[in-house]
């Protein structure tokens, strides 16, 4: 997958690219960050805390996208899944029928709408490099990743819908 700045085309085609946030250094350490700097020994100016502590912190949202249409032979679609599946590597899982399915996978953003953003360009910017149905996104759920385990935990929620990669109903 290509990153750039969100919109921005490929060099020398006329589509645009599917982009994802990017989200830096600061993935890992950002809940540390605080601590850190609170222990001794630490070189960090005032400045450059305040900087780090303005900065959006990026983190992972579960992202499942349900599409619909009219009816495809179930051959294209799974093979149009898998493409998706390589094109996109993030891709947990897919379930599909001959009119519906439905795509899991993790995102990193700094917040809902960033996520929600990259999810919601995801089928229509693969549609042709990987010949994808032309259905309709009908659905869209962005969840934290804490809010995702405490689900699982709890029994409910969105468990993975099958081992991954791309299986029927």
């Amino acid at each position: 997958m290509r990153r750039a700045r969100p919109g921005a085309l490929p060099r020398g085609t006329g589509e645009r690219a599917l982009t994802s946030v990017e989200a830096g250094a600061d993935f890992d350490q950002a809940r540390n960050r605080v601590t850190d700097r609170t222990t001794e020994g630490t070189t960090e100016t005032p400045a450059a805390r305040a900087a780090a502590e303005e900065r959006p912190v990026s983190k992972l949202w579960h992202i499942t996208l349900s599409v619909s249409g009219v009816e495809s032979p179930l051959q294209e679609v799974r093979r149009g899944l898998e493409q998706l599946a390589h094109d996109h590597p993030f891709l947990l899982t897919s379930r599909y029928a001959n009119d519906h399915a439905e795509i899991r996978y993790w995102e990193e953003a700094r917040d809902l709408h960033d996520a929600a953003a990259v999810a919601l360009r995801l089928w229509g910017e693969h549609r042709q490099t990987a010949k994808l149905p032309p259905w309709e996104i009908v659905g869209l759920e962005v969840i934290d990743r804490e809010t995702y385990h405490q689900r699982i935990a709890e029994g409910y929620g969105p468990p993975p819908a099958a081992p991954v990669g791309v299986h029927p109903y």
